[in-house]
């Protein structure tokens, strides 16, 4: 192995380059007045090789046609106004349950999600009477162990320093 530090190190490994820059300093019918200045070469260890270019044949690829489209607004609702609209339409459907045309599986569905949003006590009657109603006995039974849940649930200490 060499370790002996090279003196001169040229400046391009493009040939072209060079052939052209011969070409111009021995071309005699170039009248260029020029002072040559030295080069100031890094040393070996501080040169960055550079990577070479591979040339890929160029390839014919489809036209692509990009379409500017604004990005949709949504108007800012605050989280205050959601949750009133909230409260408003639970206390508007819980008197419409029983008018709604519906199976006893759906009613209990919507009895079950009115409790676990407002944690309506009054709601567990109505809602263990629908699930009594609901005619597929595992459909029966999940729903009646829902509303188990819901009172462990409802009925659990509350820990203050969770």
């Amino acid at each position: 192995m060499d370790i002996q530090p090279q003196t001169a190190q040229p400046i391009s490994d493009d040939q072209e380059l060079a052939k052209v820059l011969a070409g111009v300093t021995d071309n005699p019918a170039n009248n260029f007045n020029y002072e040559e200045t030295p080069i100031n070469v890094p040393a070996p260890e501080q040169v960055a090789e550079p990577t070479p270019e591979i040339a890929q044949p160029e390839q014919e690829q489809p036209a692509q046609s990009f379409e500017m489209t604004p990005p949709t607004v949504t108007p800012f609702i605050e989280d205050n106004n959601l949750e009133n609209i909230k409260k408003d339409a639970l206390k508007e459907l819980r008197p419409l349950v029983e008018k709604l045309n519906l199976s006893a599986e759906e009613k209990f569905d919507i009895y079950l999600l009115l409790l676990r949003s407002t944690d309506d006590t009054t709601l567990i009657a109505p809602a263990h009477a629908t699930a009594q109603q609901i005619e597929d006995e595992s459909a029966r039974a999940q729903a009646l162990l829902d509303i188990i849940k819901e009172i462990d649930f409802l009925s659990a200490p509350v820990l203050n320093n969770i």
